[in-house]
Order: C-alpha cells, then structure tokens, then sequence
C-alpha cells in the first residue's frame, strides 16, 4: 500500500516540472475535452477553482464560461472555520487578489454580496494531487473540497488533471469524496460516486 502523502508529493513534483509551455498545452486539451461534456453544457451555475502554480489552468475557462452566459463561482478559503465559500464572479481580471496561499481569491467585499448558496450549484470543477481510475481523489490535504462537495450531493463532480496525475487505485480513506469524473489532456474517466 503506498504512502498517500509520499504518492501525493511524487505526482506533485512530477506536474511540477512540466514546463510553461507543456502547462498550457495541456490545460487547452482538457478545457477542449471539457467543453464537449453534455453535464458541463447544461449547467446553469459552476464553481470552479482558480488555478496555482502547476494545476491545470482555469483562467480562460472561467473567462469562457462567463461568456456562455452560466453563473460562475470561485472558492475562497475561511480558514478559521476550516471551509470554501462560493462566490460569484463576472471578471477575473478585476474580482480576483492573491489570498489564502497566494491563491487568487474573490476581494472581500464581493464575499459580502455575491456569496452563493452551495445547493444552488450544478457542476463543481475541482483540482487535486492525485486521481485514480475510479474517480477517486487526493486533495492537497487539507479537506476543504472534500468538505464543500459533501454540501453539494446535487452538484455534478468533476475533477481536472494531467494523465500523469491518473492512477489506478489510490488509498482512499472514508472522508475522500468521489468524482463523477475527471477530465485529463486525452482522457474522460467515468467516476463511481
């Protein structure tokens, strides 16, 4: 059995050295791969975290979903209470600031008026460490989007990565949430939620 954060530093370091050019490559065949998704087209609201460093890139997804006319929600970190709050945006170049982690995050005072109610959300995008074949994935540790998918069982669950980030069988544990898919540069995998 491998070592959950021993896997999860070795595929980090691997999308880590993927170079500018391989990051943005990449990140225009998943959002190609997403964009044809039948769940992804009949959403209405989506959350959708703002990339950092090595994910997979959501800045112009987001910049394309505004533009297809859906709601778009951003997280912010509350770290204090130990969770992401959806709030909507309409321009990222304008409404996001470096925050927790220096993750571009919503200003503070978008927080006050555009908070969105998590049931209100149809699809949720969301970033991880580590993906497997099942659906299943690994965060970077700290819980936050395995805490905020729990409070949206409606929303339709969809994890973004790199073919290198795909393993069969990752060691999940109970609190690990399933996706209902994940979307990579050449591959659409089916989750088991």
């Amino acid at each position: 059995m491998t070592n959950p954060s021993q896997l999860r530093k070795n595929i980090l370091a691997s999308r880590n050295n993927l170079t500018a050019d391989q990051l943005r490559q990449q990140s225009m065949a998943v959002h190609k791969n997403i964009l044809n998704q039948q769940e992804v087209i009949n959403s209405k609201t989506v959350f959708v975290y703002v990339s950092f460093r090595s994910e997979v890139e959501t800045f112009n997804l987001i910049k394309t979903f505004l533009k297809l006319g859906k709601t778009v929600t951003v997280p912010i970190t509350r770290v204090d209470e130990k969770r992401l709050d959806a709030i909507q945006i309409q321009n990222p170049e304008l409404d996001l600031v470096p925050g927790y982690c220096k993750i571009p995050e919503p200003k503070e005072e978008l927080c006050l008026k555009y908070k969105t109610d998590p049931v209100d959300i149809d699809m949720i995008l969301l970033p991880g460490s580590v993906f497997d074949e099942r659906g299943g994935r690994f965060g970077y540790g700290g819980g936050y989007y395995d805490r905020f998918v729990s409070s949206t069982p409606r929303a339709f669950r969809i994890g973004l990565a790199f073919d290198l980030q795909i393993i069969e069988k990752a060691p999940l544990q109970s609190h690990d949430e399933i996706l209902d898919m994940i979307i990579t540069e050449t591959r659409i995998i089916k989750g088991k939620r």
